[in-house]
């Protein structure tokens, strides 16, 4: 009696054979995956859960000293530590998106030569598993910033906000993005792992997320800082929850382009990559 099979398994030959449908199929495997990163990652920590609030908390204490206090930069007239604690928030979404999807590869390693599933399915999950955090830790902003306007301190809400989805989803997309093509590139080259870290530090400073972009006078200076497509998403979130900052929709719009190439360069290339990483990881 001949076999009937559920599924069968064939190399992909072309190099836009994304097959979508088929991580569709798999959706319920990147839930698993979800819950899986949230559970061990602070499985064996004390405070637990309790680290997605503590760091931006600590972090936006640390900046509004240093470049509030010591440096004196301008923060628009609206609170310093709010000023700083939605910036640290936002970033923290983009870089977490990024140096976690980085080690797509040679993490999962093991994993891969195992078992078949939709690779993207890895980088798919932990980019909804930075979004949850966000979502944690953007609700601790908001609970902070009522508290603050209870005291009586001045700061604006603006329509902007209600863009918060979008702005949220297109700055997990970018990372997504950003950190599938560098860890489709470190199969090969390992030495770009060990510039990750370093270069979205570098990356940070060249966003506006410790100063305000108000702050900077030079034309030529801002378009630049503006052409970092981070810095538009930040500016409209600060903007949308604080009324500081500007709300550069040129630059967004930019911003939606250089995301929408980046994701859809990195797939192709992840899709390539996928089919003979084993032999250089």
């Amino acid at each position: 009696m001949e076999k009937q099979w559920t599924a069968v398994i064939r190399p992909k030959r072309k190099l836009l054979d994304l097959n979508l449908k088929e991580l569709w199929q798999y959706r319920d495997l990147i839930w698993l995956n979800v819950g899986r990163n949230f559970k061990t990652r602070y499985k064996q920590t004390v405070l637990g859960p309790l680290w997605f609030v503590i760091q931006p908390l600590f972090t936006s204490v640390i900046h509004m000293l240093v470049f509030g206090t010591i440096a004196g930069l301008s923060t628009d007239g609206v609170p310093r530590y709010l000023f700083y604690l939605i910036g640290s928030v936002s970033w923290g979404l983009f870089s977490s998106c990024l140096s976690a999807t980085s080690e797509t590869f040679t993490g999962n390693a093991g994993l891969f030569s195992k078992v078949y599933f939709p690779r993207l399915v890895s980088p798919v999950s932990t980019a909804i598993t930075q979004i949850g955090n966000f979502l944690i830790q953007f609700g601790l902003y908001l609970i902070i910033s009522l508290v603050f306007f209870l005291s009586g301190n001045k700061f604006s809400v603006t329509w902007v906000a209600l863009l918060t989805p979008l702005i949220v989803l297109q700055m997990a997309l970018l990372g997504l993005g950003l950190g599938i093509i560098i860890s489709s590139l470190t199969t090969k080259y390992r030495d770009l792992q060990v510039f990750v870290g370093f270069g979205i530090t570098f990356l940070m400073y060249l966003s506006p997320v410790v100063y305000s972009s108000r702050s900077i006078k030079s034309h030529g200076l801002y378009t630049a800082l503006m052409l970092n497509p981070v810095s538009p998403l930040l500016e409209l979130l600060r903007h949308g929850w604080l009324g500081a900052g500007s709300t550069p929709w040129m630059f967004w719009g930019i911003s939606l382009i250089v995301t929408a190439v980046v994701l859809f360069i990195g797939v192709l290339i992840f899709n390539k990559i996928e089919k003979n990483f084993l032999d250089t990881v």
